[in-house]
């Protein structure tokens, strides 16, 4: 082999293993390019997840935020109409209230009460009231039931009081003590329970 044939030769093995480096070396280069590749795909995807769970979750929190206000404007909406519709009821069970006492069942009712009130009584001393509305009334109560009638200074809508002193009792058949305990204890419960 001449001097040019071992260059040549030379040249080619240099040159063929100049390749094979720099092809091992670009094979390593690009290895490393689509591990960082990957590695970038999968935080971006981590964090997009991370990011699309802190969005969702605030949404949420929106959402519920947005739905307690206006469960809160219901809610104060809904006690708002019950208490117009329980205040318009009981306008008219007082309405109704008055009317009775214009009736002859009325007379009938207190005369009931007032001996009911003398029965219990027996023989204690006893006062009887009339509410100052039912003042004409009175006489004639007191002609058919016997006891002696008084007028109330305040007004109780109806019915009588009466007290027994020496028993520290007070018999209250008043409409204005059942008016207010229904009043206070009046709820709406959405009416009967289907089956």
């Amino acid at each position: 082999m001449t001097i040019d044939e071992k260059l040549s030769h030379f040249y080619d093995i240099t040159v063929e293993d100049a390749r094979a480096k720099a092809a091992a070396i670009l094979e390593e280069h690009k290895e490393t390019l689509e591990k960082m590749t990957e590695e970038r795909k999968s935080l971006s995807e981590e964090n997009a997840q991370t990011q699309i769970k802190a969005e969702t979750a605030n949404a949420r929190r929106e959402v519920n935020k947005a739905l307690s206000a206006e469960q809160l404007t219901i809610k104060r909406d809904w006690t708002k109409k019950q208490n117009e519709l329980k205040e318009k009821l009981f306008s008219e069970v007082k309405g109704l209230l008055e009317s009775f006492t214009k009736t002859p069942e009325y007379e009938n009712y207190l005369t009931a009460k007032i001996k009911e009130a003398l029965d219990f009584a027996e023989n204690d001393e006893i006062s009887i009231y009339l509410s100052p509305e039912d003042s004409s009334l009175a006489e004639k109560l007191q002609q058919s039931t016997g006891a002696a009638i008084q007028i109330a200074k305040d007004s109780f809508l109806g019915g009588i009081r009466a007290t027994i002193p020496q028993k520290n009792i007070l018999i209250d058949h008043s409409f204005a003590g059942n008016f207010e305990a229904a009043y206070k204890e009046f709820k709406f419960d959405g009416g009967p329970e289907h089956e």
